[in-house]
């Protein structure tokens, strides 16, 4: 009887232990590899953040908030693919009034560039780092520029990467369970180079 209930023991630990791996492997956090591309949807200042903790992790990167479907295909011809696109979504209209561009023309040119990423089966990551500040800047009541960016990009995407006080209603948790897209979560962008450190480093 002690054996039986031994034997059971052992089992039930080995369980857990299986168990416990599955629930890690779960857990683990998405991984995208390098070089990578960062551009915006909607010409907000967010990229220049994330351009900038880029540059001092030293990481392989190009910056072109204008990038098109067509600077994809001109790297993978040189033989140098992207094997990451980082997404800026916010929209400014202020940003966009300087580069001569309108939402439209941010939204048809990121449906391309997406479209291409896809077909070379780059990683696209969709950021929204601004917090609810930037999604509440309207030129008018009423304006929902930002709110297209975010629908342009984040359902397409593999991985979302989030300030935390933007998803406050919970926008971008409905976009990642609705689409199964992990989705990291950071507080502050003080943060955002430990986070490029773990999405990067093997």
């Amino acid at each position: 009887m002690k054996k039986l209930v031994s034997g059971i023991g052992i089992i039930s630990f080995l369980f857990i232990l299986l168990y416990s791996s599955v629930i890690a492997q779960e857990k683990t956090s998405p991984k995208a590899e390098l070089p990578v591309l960062i551009t915006s949807c909607g010409q907000s200042p967010g990229p220049v953040r994330l351009k900038v903790f880029m540059k001092r992790l030293k990481f392989p990167f190009d910056y072109n908030l204008h990038a098109t479907a067509a600077d994809l295909v001109k790297k993978k011809e040189a033989g140098t693919p992207y094997k990451t696109l980082i997404i800026v979504t916010g929209a400014s209209l202020k940003g966009m009034g300087a580069a001569g561009v309108s939402i439209k023309d941010e939204l048809s040119r990121i449906n391309k560039l997406i479209e291409e990423a896809k077909k070379q089966k780059i990683t696209i990551i969709g950021a929204h780092i601004e917090g609810m500040a930037r999604r509440a800047q309207g030129a008018a009541p009423g304006d929902n520029t930002d709110e297209l960016s975010i629908d342009a990009v984040c359902p397409r995407s593999d991985i979302l990467l989030i300030r935390k006080d933007g998803n406050a209603d919970g926008r971008f948790t409905t976009i990642s369970k609705g689409k199964k897209i992990p989705m990291i979560l950071f507080e502050k962008n003080l943060e955002i180079p430990k986070v490029l450190k773990s999405l990067f480093e093997k």
